[in-house]
């Protein structure tokens, strides 16, 4: 099936969609309030970086449930205002790397270990209740690969608290947060090129129904 397939006017379909899509929202939610307290306390950009991405996949999630059910051309609109999002935060990221270059503070590793691990754990949940929709449509497919994103990004940052601890150094740390940031813009790429070709296929079809009605 592909991306800009719309299989949301399924009732038993969105009813999935909902369900899974109302817990990764939970999920990333609470994970933003606690990477954002732990990481400004351990002065990490990582740490930091990674809860900007929960805050930003928390968005997406509720734009992609307020998207369920409403059609082709709400879930390409959904799309769009995601990638949106997603280029912003990857926009924000780099402003936090620019101010811990200038204040040069080395951050707590044994801080951005724990809370990276609990961050992997709830991020890896969420792929694994989005895979099996990932294709449902370009709005469930952009919220698989937000998920998808997040996993690697914790991993990144349990790597960059593993040579911090050995070397003392916040370089890791700021490494890190650029490949986040690096990462935000791709996926925004990724899921605005994907909207725009499900937002044309949307209008061709709305086109021909319009078509097909005036002939009747």
């Amino acid at each position: 099936m592909s991306v800009d397939t719309c299989c949301a006017v399924i009732p038993d379909v969105t009813g999935r969609q909902r369900r899974v899509l109302q817990i990764v929202l939970a999920l990333n939610s609470g994970m933003f309030l606690l990477e954002l307290g732990t990481g400004l306390l351990a002065r990490s950009t990582a740490l930091v970086a990674d809860s900007a991405d929960m805050l930003g996949d928390a968005l997406v999630y509720g734009v992609s449930l307020y998207a369920v059910g409403r059609g082709a051309a709400w879930t390409a609109r959904a799309a769009l205002l995601k990638g949106g999002l997603m280029a912003m935060f990857a926009v924000g990221v780099l402003g936090q790397v620019a101010l811990k270059l200038a204040r040069g503070a080395v951050p707590v590793a044994e801080v951005m270990g724990a809370v990276g691990l609990i961050a992997l754990a709830a991020n890896a949940l969420c792929v694994v209740l989005l895979w099996r929709l990932r294709n449902d449509d370009v709005n469930m497919r952009s919220a698989w690969l937000c998920s998808r994103n997040d996993v690697v990004a914790n991993v990144a940052v349990l790597l960059a608290a593993g040579v911090v601890w050995a070397t003392g150094s916040g370089v890791p740390d700021l490494a890190v947060g650029l490949a986040i940031a690096a990462m935000f813009g791709s996926s925004a790429a990724r899921v605005l090129r994907d909207a725009r070709h499900a937002r044309r296929g949307a209008a061709a079809t709305e086109s021909a129904t319009a078509a097909w009605r005036s002939i009747e």
